[in-house]
């Protein structure tokens, strides 16, 4: 760089310009130097520049004597650094409030429109009730990458094709062997003259948790020949409904069909209401009593308390009562309340058949299970435009067990690398620390084994390939029950996108149909069970589920024989999927379609099953040779 000429040098003539001319050139470059970033703006600006303006100084002064000129030009220096400064300073000062109220405008416009974005109405499968983790996500997540591919060709090749899946009925015949016959059998016993006293059924957790409750709670009164209360449903935190059993399901039904069987009332005498129940020990909770428990422990524990006491009341009443051992008629009054006593009532009925009507596009009952779900809100004979032409008349429902508990509770990780671990690590913490400390104490499990042992809950990813395995074509209308699937729309982007006909009851019915039943998440839940129970095929991806095993178990007893239901091994899909890599399509097909095929073989109920999910037996169906 060359020599800075000195404030005092006589500045050279080739330099002589217009100030104004000055000015522009210095805005002008610091202009461009703010915009390009130039590393030694600070430099340059305290620096050799100032020798332009020093030029355009040096003009007006004269130099007749050199001391004076010192003074002069001394004093003047002075002023023009401060002249200089101050306008850097005010420059500076403009230009960072320009910057700010840029930065303000953009982040106006953007703030608005991701709150436009988050009030607009969604469909439930994308609730965004979901994590940061998948607001950050910039793309779906897919843990077969490979699959999807080959499942989307094959999609658009059976498009062409008139034959659908064979998995639309039933793959074995002798399941129309099996027919419901438990409420025409009549107890040898018949309903107890003298009750030894009051029982009480303080029912918690959700719909089907509550209605097992009932069942249960049924067969204990008559075990015990007591008066059993009609059921009270405890509020939960984690399900916040009110929700009493007046509220789903028809009282009179229910007092009808059970009147032979057991002694039913609406509510306590008045001289037992005002009793506290735990002061004189009638209270009884779980842990009272063993999961599962059996006959005799109710005779042992129970019964003479409901002697002395004359009331006993169990409180969060759930699955205490075992299967196997257990008197045969105990069995079949369970199957009794079940499928017959247990009626929604006629609002829920009504919806219901909404939803029924609306995906078929076909106003009249097609089965026995339409009319055991809907009674008179379905007629049983079609309307002269029952059927719209070009519309689906078969549907499938999917009750996709993906919500955050679910996951988190697994233990499993599910493709979203290190964020979504820290993020179901935190709920873990938050909803499940005895389960944390109760790990700290055993060996590790990878999330690897925990896949291979079939521990993982299937995803939305894995649900799209079993249905494209089993050649459901891009077409099929699929009803989803549920809503709170983890990880919103991005999860289900490769479900979605592979069938895009995919609706649930908020996309069926209009906001003022579904009005009544927003607090109401049991009631909701009503509805997904009848949208389900009802469907040409249910497809399950947690056979523990217990919606999933309740309306499984309502479809094989009123089903005919003609009502499939999808039961994939998540052992055996796990280790499909873990040749995602290799395995060709159509060996791919030929396993899914094996593993469904053997979940669907028709055998009576096992040792220790659940009657609910599995009523062929003879306690609750007849076998017709």
């Amino acid at each position: 760089m060359g020599k800075q000429v000195s404030p005092r040098s006589r500045r050279p003539d080739s330099l002589n310009f217009d100030a104004s001319s000055g000015l522009k050139e210095y805005q002008f470059r610091w202009t461009e130097m703010v915009q390009n970033g130039d590393p030694s703006l600070g430099r340059r600006v305290s620096g050799g520049d100032y020798n332009l303006d020093s030029v355009v100084f040096s003009q007006g002064v004269k130099n007749d004597n050199v001391k004076s000129c010192k003074g002069v030009y001394a004093g003047k220096r002075h002023i023009w650094w401060l002249h200089r400064h101050i306008r850097s300073i005010i420059f500076t000062f403009v230009l960072v409030c320009f910057l700010f109220l840029l930065d303000s405008v953009m982040f106006s416009i953007f703030d608005s429109a991701i709150l436009q974005d988050s009030l607009a109405p969604r469909k439930s499968i994308v609730t965004e009730k979901t994590t940061a983790y998948y607001d950050q996500e910039k793309g779906p997540v897919k843990m077969y990458h490979r699959l999807l591919r080959l499942a989307s060709i094959s999609l658009a090749k059976r498009d062409s094709e008139p034959r659908p899946s064979k998995f639309w009925k039933e793959t074995y015949p002798q399941a129309s062997l099996w027919r419901p016959c438990s409420n025409k059998r009549i107890f040898q016993a018949g309903k107890p003259r003298n009750s030894t006293g009051f029982i009480l059924i303080s029912a918690n957790g959700g719909l089907n948790q509550q209605r097992v409750a009932v069942c249960n709670g049924v067969a204990v009164a008559s075990l015990l020949n007591a008066t059993l209360v009609i059921p009270n449903f405890l509020y939960s935190n984690v399900w916040k409904d009110p929700s009493q059993f007046s509220d789903i399901y028809q009282e009179e039904n229910f007092l009808n069909v059970l009147k032979d069987d057991v002694n039913i009332v609406k509510e306590l005498p008045p001289d037992l209401k005002s009793i506290d129940l735990g002061e004189i020990g009638s209270l009884i909770t779980d842990a009272d009593l063993s999961k599962e428990a059996m006959p005799h422990e109710y005779i042992k524990n129970v019964l003479p308390l409901l002697k002395r006491n004359g009331v006993a009341h169990f409180l969060g009443f759930g699955n205490r009562l075992g299967f196997d051992p257990l008197p045969f008629d105990l069995q079949r009054l369970r199957c009794k309340c079940n499928f017959h006593a247990l009626k929604f009532v006629p609002r829920i009925q009504k919806v219901g058949s909404l939803l029924i009507k609306r995906i078929r596009k076909y106003n009249s009952a097609r089965s026995v299970l339409d009319k055991q779900l809907l009674g008179d809100f379905i007629s049983d004979v079609p309307s002269k435009e029952h059927n719209i032409i070009g519309s689906p008349s078969n549907y499938l429902a999917m009750h996709l067990r993906f919500e955050i508990d679910m996951v988190a509770y697994s233990m499993c990780e599910f493709g979203g690398g290190e964020y979504e671990r820290r993020e179901l690590q935190a709920y873990r913490e938050e909803h499940f620390p005895l389960v944390i400390k109760r790990l700290k104490k055993m060996k590790p499990l990878f999330p690897q084994e925990l896949r291979k042992m079939g521990r993982c809950p299937l995803t939305p990813e894995e649900a799209a390939l079993v249905l494209a395995g089993l050649g459901f074509k891009r077409g099929t209308y699929i009803y989803l029950a549920g809503s709170q699937i983890y990880g919103g729309r991005t999860r289900m982007h490769p479900l979605t996108s592979l069938y895009p006909n995919m609706v649930t009851k908020e996309d069926l019915l209009s906001p003022a149909e579904l009005a009544p039943f927003r607090n109401f998440s049991s009631q909701l839940a009503a509805l997904d069970f009848i949208a389900c129970a009802a469907a040409d095929v249910f497809a399950m991806t947690d056979s523990g589920s217990q919606l999933s095993s309740l309306v499984s178990g309502f479809r094989t007893y009123y089903g005919n024989g003609n009502a499939p239901i999808l039961r994939p091994s998540k052992k055996r899909l796990a280790a499909i999927l873990q040749e995602n890599s290799s395995i060709g399509w159509s060996t791919f097909e030929n396993r899914i379609e094996k593993m469904i095929e053997e979940g669907q073989r028709v055998h009576a109920r096992a040792l220790g099953r659940s009657i609910y999910r599995q009523p062929r037996c003879e306690e609750c169906m007849c076998k017709h040779q």
